[in-house]
């Protein structure tokens, strides 16, 4: 299982133009709302014609626009489960499961009831999309989409319209019933969660572009620009002064930093992450930092503190966020005097 992407398309102020390609496995595409996520979706489902590209599944091209070919929706084989579900309201469920069977009425009528034992359906058959749960519409559109076996499934934000609670069981159930799904999966997201849960690997979408890509796990573990190390959920970066091959000044935190990574000469940006900084006692360490609070947040299981510089009144703030002890400990009190940067955590960063 393949598909191959590599489209443009202008809409004015907006211009998609992006590349990637997967091999049977759960792709994810991270991005903030407006990047183009939804928009490279509906062109390779067909919904929406790219200006010019081509789009390949399984060997069999979908879309180019040099040999002037675009195969119709209907023909693509490709399953698309919209942010909304988009049930057909006025189908009771198993008619809405049975709208893309290509087969006789008892061939389809036995991959129906199939479906709906499969996505514990049972007893809502004869019911609206209405009269359901979210988490039971959403079941239903997937059950309409696995029921035609399509070669690709793509996923549009499929967690968006659920409290937290059915999230975390719906989550686990479609990663479990997609586990087994031999074609290829796509998810779009701006959750940077679910995607790091679901995805094997990754591609991070800026302003209809393609920003960084690779195995989900390294994306996250080395960001390569700044737009993916946001994207991935950094929340400390600063602006850089390259000093030697090893050591750097933030600008921005009014610090210099030693790193274990070599400097290369188009890194702009440094980068850490909130959990990763430590407490310390003294400044003896590599890369402490003297720390005055700002401003502080809490949660049930983890404090959030925005601190800054206490040499450098003129830096910007950095947040550093822990673990709490006990539930309803005073977490305020356990700001230590220095915060270490370790040279490990610290990521190197392109524009």
């Amino acid at each position: 299982m393949a598909f191959e992407v590599s489209i443009k398309k202008d809409f004015g102020e907006f211009r998609l133009d992006i590349s990637f390609k997967n091999h049977g496995d759960r792709m994810g595409i991270l991005g903030a709302s407006g990047c183009g996520k939804s928009m490279t979706l509906k062109c390779i489902a067909g919904i929406e014609k790219p200006d010019q590209g081509r789009i390949v599944l399984n060997g069999r091209v979908l879309f180019d626009s040099k040999e002037k070919i675009n195969v119709p929706p209907r023909k693509r084989n490709v399953g698309y489960m919209f942010q909304n579900y988009a049930l057909f309201p006025t189908m009771t469920i198993e008619e809405n499961i049975g709208t893309g069977i290509k087969r006789d009425k008892e061939k389809r009528n036995k991959i129906i009831q199939e479906q709906i034992e499969k996505f514990q359906l049972k007893g809502l058959e004869k019911r609206y999309p209405r009269q359901l749960s979210g988490g039971q519409q959403q079941r239903a559109a997937l059950a309409r989409i696995m029921a035609y076996n399509p070669e690709i499934i793509m996923l549009d934000e499929p967690f968006s319209a659920l409290d937290a609670f059915l999230k975390d069981t719906l989550q686990q159930e479609l990663f479990e019933t997609l586990g087994h799904y031999p074609g290829d999966v796509i998810m779009v997201s701006h959750n940077r969660d679910e995607i790091f849960k679901f995805c094997d690997t990754l591609s991070v979408m800026d302003q209809g572009k393609v920003a960084a890509g690779g195995n989900t796990r390294e994306v996250f573990k080395k960001p390569v620009n700044v737009i993916s190390a946001r994207l991935t959920g950094c929340k400390n970066i600063s602006k850089i002064q390259k000093i030697n091959s090893h050591e750097l000044l933030a600008i921005d935190w009014g610090m210099k930093l030693k790193t274990t990574e070599e400097i290369d000469q188009d890194i702009e940006y440094v980068g850490i992450r909130a959990h990763r900084l430590l407490p310390g006692n003294t400044n003896e360490r590599v890369n402490s930092m003297k720390v005055e609070l700002v401003r502080y947040a809490e949660a049930p299981f983890e404090a959030a503190y925005l601190v800054k510089n206490a040499m450098e009144p003129d830096s910007k703030d950095i947040w550093w966020i822990s673990a709490k002890k006990e539930f309803d400990s005073a977490a305020i009190a356990g700001l230590p005097k220095y915060l270490v940067l370790p040279p490990q955590e610290l990521m190197l960063l392109q524009a």
